[in-house]
């Protein structure tokens, strides 16, 4: 297929396109085509002048804008049979009468060219299949033997005019290649528009899930951590005034999920907006989880306060009296500043997941309450 000429459509230049795809290279452009229907007009010209300068529909004809060519693009079926003449090539009609009497059967022809509604396409024979080279498909479509003919009868049909190429046409790479391999096509090509259409669609429709299985190289089910992880996300996305730490806490989540501290470099240089050095990206990535780290020790000395509490309550329950010589030496402030320093970043980063998911928990319990 990749050997195929196939120009696509661009403005109204279907004429241009129909012959450059019948001939397989980019043989004519605007400006030669335009020649050929400035040419044409004079021809026309002259013979309206021989009844006469003067005459009423000489006037009226100068008046008329010309029926070869306008500035859209668009170029008649002379323009097309002149350019073709060019290569010695003829066109002829092909639900004329006196084609029809010859009863040629489609597949024993070369090529064809189709009209509708000023737009041109080409129907030609490469190797030993044929194809529609049509310039407003993405590509060119394989035609089979048994379909041809119903194809050019569904075409006349829907109003198309099918003329018949008749001659030698150029030797082109893609007919030399296909007359010894046979090509397969698993999906027929699409128009230019509804390809269009259709990409647009799935980048409106693109979710938040999509994007979180493709960052997990397409992994199946989500459990129930990375439901509440989602909630999460969507919770932190609806924050419009959202504080410095909370951001740094999503952007920990969404390193997490990423799970590679490639992609955490990565991610600090898309946020920076900048061409960093590795200098300076290792310094904002230090001060980065250094940020972690000291919101991990807030968390870890809440954590131990409660604790602390929740043990006095039970032992005022008990009769028992707490004797601060019992507690564990080592202060909450101390604890979090060995964990701190002894954890990876992986581990810092599993612990914000941990603080995130257990606030949105925490909230969906609150809302359920009321």
């Amino acid at each position: 297929m990749e050997s195929i000429f196939h120009e696509k459509q661009e403005g109204s230049l279907c004429a241009q396109h129909c012959l450059n795809n019948l001939l397989q290279g980019e043989y004519f452009s605007p400006v030669e085509l335009s020649s050929i229907a400035h040419q044409l007009d004079e021809e026309e010209r002259m013979r309206m002048a021989e009844g006469g300068v003067t005459s009423e529909d000489y006037r009226t004809f100068l008046q008329q804008p010309s029926g070869n060519m306008d500035d859209s693009g668009f170029f008649s079926i002379q323009v097309i049979s002149n350019a073709l003449k060019v290569w010695g090539l003829e066109l002829i009609l092909f639900n004329s009468p006196e084609y029809q009497r010859l009863r040629i059967d489609p597949i024993n022809e070369r090529s064809f060219i189709c009209n509708y509604k000023e737009h041109w396409f080409t129907v030609r024979k490469l190797g030993k299949q044929w194809f529609n080279l049509n310039s407003l498909l993405t590509g060119p479509e394989l035609i089979s033997d048994t379909y041809l003919a119903l194809f050019l009868a569904q075409l006349q049909q829907e109003g198309y005019s099918i003329f018949v190429v008749k001659g030698d046409l150029p030797d082109c790479e893609a007919d030399q290649l296909l007359q010894m391999i046979r090509v397969q096509q698993m999906h027929r090509p699409k128009l230019i528009g509804e390809e269009l259409a259709q990409l647009k669609e799935q980048r409106v429709h693109k979710t938040d899930l999509e994007r979180v299985l493709e960052a997990n190289d397409g992994s199946g089910m989500l459990d129930e951590d990375e439901e509440d992880l989602q909630r999460a996300l969507a919770l932190s996305r609806q924050e419009i005034d959202m504080e410095d730490e909370e951001a740094d806490l999503r952007r920990a989540i969404q390193l997490s999920m990423q799970g590679s501290s490639r992609n955490i470099s990565q991610d600090m240089t898309q946020t920076s907006g900048t061409n960093l050095t590795s200098e300076e990206l290792r310094k904002r990535r230090e001060a980065y989880f250094e940020k972690v780290r000291l919101r991990l020790q807030k968390y870890i000395q809440q954590q131990k306060q409660q604790q602390q509490q929740q043990q006095q309550q039970q032992g005022d329950l008990s009769g028992q009296s707490s004797h601060p010589c019992e507690r564990p030496a080592t202060s909450s402030g101390a604890l979090g500043s060995d964990l701190g320093d002894a954890m990876s970043e992986e581990d810092m980063l599993q612990a914000a997941v941990t603080m995130s998911l257990e606030t949105v928990r925490n909230d969906l319990k609150t809302e359920g309450k009321k």
